[in-house]
């Protein structure tokens, strides 16, 4: 029996062929330039209206704008601001040329609105209108991060740039002061004339200036800079915005090619609030979607460019607010047919589904299911023998689905599987702990993993874990991560969602955590104690007496530990008591909001390939959720439930937005992130590799461990497998789930179209093509069989004449059989969980 190595060549280059075409047309989509679309005819307009429906003024220059929004027959709102007229009856306030409404005196006036063909009036009341200092933490500092200079590209850069330094953002308002009062000995001002300053000079390129023109000399920006610099140049104590505001909120814009304005309004500890629309800086974070300005004259205008939703980023003062946007495109014809939910996780989503205009696709098959859930739960397909019992169940299919479930949860191949993840993200690797410890850690987690530990307990008994890294795996944990910081550093990662590292140097610049809190937070492992254990290569983990000091470099001080937020079951921290156990009670609490949020929505990206909150170790207001009511649900249950990982993983498998079709139709073809049908992946490496060998059901043999190991046994990536490296195992180096590679590359096709570990396992003497051979299998029990092994389905009437076809042309059943199966394998709905 051989293997036809030219025909297995001839398929593999027609292959190579159609996989080169389809990524030539990823990349030339990928690099379409999207630019927006002619903007469809407003509707009819029934109503308008004004937000805020009353404007009430409260200084000289609380300038503020109106929102003017129309409303269609049926209940859309269409905005109109930006060509409504607006008309001013009374002397109090004033008509600025971008629209804002200035105070002039105290007083009552009325702002008369035309849009559309109709007419609305605003009360505008003006309470105070005496003259103000201008605020250098509330104004001045603003004003230079809107126009750029404390931006990384600029003076906010790690050296600055001309010798001239900001902090990133403006995230420190007295260092940034005292950077412009003092440096030069202060001669970027002249109090006595003041446009001779270079504060102003500068910027309207009155003397050269490398970050060129940034405003002229009729600017709001030169006039409040030049009378900060009249008034003597004075640092103010007022209190930085507490938060922010964006109006319209969540804002649906029925087609592309559409305009709307935002504004956003400042609020403060004191009750005052700002419109600040002109000072925030705006982003979007996809601007394929829509696009919002940033300029100093036009801010926060957001313009529809293709359906789709984006978050609109703003920032200001050190805060931050997302403001997500749907973009419905043209729906014409759409109508929303009732979708099966068996679960309150198929509320959510439909709930989201209707609003977006999106239909779901059709339940999958029995045997889409069940390969995809046997994936899933535990890294593996099911055998032959499996998918026949399981096909061939007379059960109604809900039914025997959530029992197959259920088998699942309880088998050792799902305690095999997530502990291969959870390794990952725990770091175990003999680099670190050595070859004995990294299989202790790795029975740590399996322990967990088999008793369903509740979450919230598992990791308490990480985090204070003590004594020998042998006798007690889980000390392992600060054997990977040595020092203070790194220790925080994956906690917070793996266990809150966040990525504290990006405040290391300075405070965060997409999130409200300070370059302190980096510093504090990681002050809670100071009292790691490390020696040598009593036997080679162990070590021992105890809690030191005196806690070594963690340095903040900016104040050059040691810093006490301290949580970077509060919660309704945080305590005061005891400087005496176990800092570890400390930590531990105030992250694991059902109070801390980011806590069970991060796992849910990590376990719903492993069964859904995509976080609700994507990537899930990102967890900022700058990267909202694509669902926030089904995150909320599902942590809220999660708790409910004790943390029970298993019943998560069991509730989101029993829904039926998990077990939709992978087949899209007209009006979900274009949904990624709302789950209106299922997102295929392709296998990991490690379950690619249990695949072929289930597959062929070829005996397995890996170097380094016991006969019959799976992949996903292996206790650490530095059992050298290459196949599992091409196919992207992560080195277990970082605990970020992008250390995992998905890119396809050239070399895995050729691997798999012409390498060992996929014709080694088909033509093995004691796999699965041998013993039907050797049994003198009939063609169609043997055509059969392959499909159900290989794709864990029975072939289709046309594949049985295809492949009954080719038998004919092959002299040898067992080369047409090793043939078949080698195209199976290669094929997307083998490769692809789907």
């Amino acid at each position: 029996m051989r293997y036809n190595a030219k025909r297995q060549a001839t398929w593999g280059l027609r292959m190579l062929r159609d996989a080169l075409l389809a990524l030539a047309a990823i990349w030339v989509v990928g690099d379409a330039w999207v630019t927006a679309a002619e903007p469809a005819p407003l509707p009819a307009i029934v109503e308008v209206s004004a937000f805020p429906a009353k404007l009430e003024l409260n200084g000289i220059r609380d300038s503020r704008r109106v929102l003017v929004s129309g409303k269609t027959a049926d209940g859309q709102v269409v905005d109109l601001t930006l060509d409504a007229k607006l008309v001013v009856e009374g002397d109090a306030v004033a008509i600025e040329d971008d629209g804002y409404v200035s105070p002039r005196k105290e007083g009552a006036a009325k702002l008369i609105v035309k849009a559309a063909g109709k007419e609305i009036a605003v009360a505008v009341e003006v309470k105070d209108a005496k003259p103000m200092p201008v605020s250098f933490v509330r104004e001045i500092q603003p004003s230079m991060s809107k126009v750029g200079c404390n931006q990384g590209t600029c003076h906010g850069a790690q050296e600055g740039k001309n010798g001239f330094k900001l902090t990133l953002r403006g995230y420190d308002p007295e260092t940034d002061y005292f950077a412009l009062v003092d440096d030069l000995s202060g001669r970027r001002f002249n109090r006595s004339l003041p446009s001779q300053s270079l504060m102003l000079l500068k910027p309207t390129q009155g003397v050269p200036h490398v970050g060129g023109f940034l405003f002229d000399e009729d600017s709001r920006y030169y006039k409040l800079i030049h009378g900060w610099i009249a008034e003597g140049c004075q640092y103010d104590s007022a209190a930085r915005v507490a938060r922010l505001e964006v109006f319209p909120s969540s804002p649906v814009i029925d087609r592309e090619g559409r305009k709307l304005q935002q504004i956003v309004i400042a609020h403060y500890p004191d009750g005052t609030s700002r419109d600040v629309t002109r000072d925030a800086v705006f982003s979007s974070s996809d601007f394929n979607v829509a696009t919002v300005t940033n300029s100093t004259g036009n801010s926060g205008v957001v313009e529809s460019i293709r359906r789709g939703e984006t978050a609109i980023l703003v920032r200001y003062e050190g805060a931050y607010a997302a403001n997500p946007i749907t973009v419905l495109g043209d729906r014409t014809g759409f109508a929303w047919v009732d979708s099966p939910e068996y679960n309150f996780i198929d509320t959510k989503v439909n709930d989201k589904l209707k609003k977006m205009k999106t239909l779901p696709a059709e339940l999958c098959s029995d045997a889409e299911f069940l390969r995809r859930v046997s994936v899933d739960l535990t890294g593996l397909p099911p055998s032959l023998e499996q998918v026949k019992a399981f096909l061939a169940d007379p059960r109604e299919s809900r039914v025997k689905r959530n029992a197959r479930i259920d088998e699942l949860l309880d088998s050792s191949e799902y305690i095999d599987h997530w502990t291969l993840k959870w390794s990952d993200l725990l770091l175990a690797n003999r680099k670190f702990v050595t070859e004995k410890g990294v299989w202790g850690y790795r029975n740590w987690i399996r322990n967990g993993i088999a008793l369903n530990k509740p979450y919230d307990k598992y990791v308490t008994e990480l985090l204070t874990a003590n004594g020998s890294t042998f006798q007690n795996p889980a000390a392992n944990y600060y054997r990977v991560s040595r020092e203070p910081t790194a220790a925080m550093e994956n906690l917070t990662q793996v266990f809150l969602g966040t990525r504290f590292s990006c405040n290391k140097c300075h405070d965060h610049p997409f999130e409200r955590w300070t370059q302190g809190q980096y510093y504090q937070l990681s002050a809670y492992f100071s009292a790691v104690g490390r020696k040598p254990g009593t036997i080679a290569e162990e070590e021992v983990i105890f809690p030191l007496r005196s806690p070594q000091a963690v340095v903040n470099p900016r104040s050059n001080a040691a810093v006490p530990a301290k949580f970077p937020f509060e919660h309704a079951s945080s305590t005061g921290v005891d400087a005496h008591g176990d800092l570890r156990e400390q930590l531990a009670q105030w992250l694991t609490s059902k109070d801390n909001p980011y806590f069970a949020t991060a796992i849910v929505n990590r376990y719903w990206s492993y069964l859904m390939g995509r976080g609700i909150i994507d990537p899930v170790d990102d967890i900022r207001s700058s990267n909202p959720p694509s669902n926030t009511e089904l995150l909320k649900a599902l942590t809220d249950d999660f708790v409910a439930h004790g943390m029970d990982l298993k019943q998560l993983l069991r509730t989101i498998a029993q829904s039926h937005s998990y077990q939709r079709s992978f087949q899209t139709n007209k009006w979900n073809a274009d949904d990624a992130q709302n789950y209106s049908h299922f997102n295929p992946r392709r296998l990991t490496a490690e379950e690619l590799f249990d695949a072929i060998m289930i597959a062929a059901d070829s005996p397995v043999s890996l170097p380094g461990v016991p006969a019959g190991f799976r992949a996903t046994q292996l206790p650490d990536p530095n059992i050298q497998i290459g196949f599992l490296d091409m196919f992207g195992r992560p080195p277990r180096e970082i605990p970020c789930e992008c250390e995992r590679a998905a890119e396809v590359s050239l070399a895995q096709t050729l691997n798999l179209i012409n390498g060992p570990t996929v014709s080694e396992a088909i033509i093995h003497p004691k796999g699965l093509i041998a013993r039907l051979i050797a049994a003198n299998t009939d063609e169609k029990t043997l055509i059969e069989d392959l499909y159900l092994s290989v794709l864990n389905r029975y072939p289709t009437d046309a594949e049985r004449s295809t492949a009954g076809g080719y038998f004919v042309g092959v002299s040898s059943r067992a080369e047409a059989a090793q043939d078949l199966m080698w195209a199976l394998m290669n094929s997307p709905a083998f490769l692809f969980n789907r």
